[in-house]
């Protein structure tokens, strides 16, 4: 079997996924490679805003209108960790560029850039998380083989522009599927 590679796309958990990290979960995958995986759920909220991220770190920040966007939970993996995706993709201390439009970055260059608002250069997509979602060397092929998660070339718009609310069923229907139609019954022609 060739070896599959769903670096830029959507893992959307499907409803037998049992795992309480990912039940419900829109996963956007930022590596997959013969290393493993790793992503960071972008549907998922905390009760936390960038304005109280800035404050935890002690950044000093400009009056904006971003300070309101929210923290997600990314993942289980380094959840003590922010993990910012953006487009574009700009020169950071330390990016992972996911393709030529986006990248991961997790120096605090980053952040630095965000709480300065406008005289700052903060790229104009970002979604800031704490922790990340990862998988050793085979374990998301495996996955995918008991059917836990469906896969689907990412869609930005999805990431950046949709209300939270809106992103889980918004990639399903990437695919042609309404959200209404999902089992949690696996099954097998």
């Amino acid at each position: 079997m060739d070896a599959v590679n769903l670096t830029n796309h959507f893992l959307i958990a499907m409803p037998s996924l049992a795992d309480s990290n990912f039940s419900g979960t829109l996963t956007y995958i930022c590596r997959h490679d013969e290393n493993g995986a790793m992503g960071v759920v972008i549907n998922r909220p905390m009760n936390m805003t960038l304005e109280n991220l800035f404050s935890q770190i002690n950044l000093s920040s400009t009056p904006s209108t971003a300070l309101n966007q929210p923290v997600y939970f990314g993942g289980p993996v380094q959840t003590d960790r922010g993990f910012v995706l953006h487009s574009p993709v700009g020169h950071w201390r330390s990016t992972l560029q996911v393709n030529p439009q986006i990248g991961l970055t997790t120096s605090r260059d980053i952040l630095e850039a965000l709480a300065q608002g406008a005289e700052g250069d903060a790229p104009d997509n970002i979604l800031i998380s704490l922790g990340y979602a990862g998988w050793e060397p085979g374990q998301l092929e495996q996955e995918l083989k008991q059917n836990s998660w469906l896969t689907v070339q990412a869609d930005m718009d999805v990431v950046f522009k949709l209300p939270v609310e809106a992103r889980f069923s918004a990639a399903l229907g990437i695919l042609g599927i309404d959200p209404t139609y999902l089992s949690d019954e696996a099954g097998h022609a």
